[in-house]
């Protein structure tokens, strides 16, 4: 699936079901990195793990792309932290699929972006 279907599908459904933006993001990170837990659990099969790295790469080729074109309107900050991801993310996605690495990290920053957009703050560690 390419990453114009992809978006289309994922934000084309979203959109017609929510709206806002911020939501429609939301919701496109959460179902690739529910695909993304559910393929890494123990006993999956590998391609389907390799499917989901897949979508994952091109929901963050469409976020780099995004924050490094000249119209974007998150603070330069912000956009150089997420293009920091997304070429750690393609990274460690190599990693994982020459078995090297499992996939955990990537939930992970997945699910910190997720917080950032419903605006939540990481919990405390105590």
């Amino acid at each position: 699936m390419s990453a114009n279907a992809l978006t289309q599908n994922a934000y084309g459904d979203a959109t017609r079901a929510i709206g806002t933006p911020r939501h429609v993001e939301y919701q496109v990170f959460s179902q690739i990195t529910g695909r993304l837990n559910r393929a890494s659990a123990e006993g999956r099969p590998f391609s389907e793990l390799a499917q989901a790295l897949h979508e994952n790469l091109e929901l963050w080729t469409i976020i780099v792309t995004d924050v490094t074109s000249a119209g974007n309107g998150l603070p330069l900050a912000l956009r150089g932290q997420l293009a920091d991801l997304s070429k750690f993310t393609r990274s460690h996605t190599q990693k994982v699929l020459r078995q090297e690495a499992d996939a955990a990290i990537l939930i992970e920053i997945n699910t910190a972006v997720m917080r950032g957009l419903r605006g939540q703050l990481p919990q405390q560690e105590t």
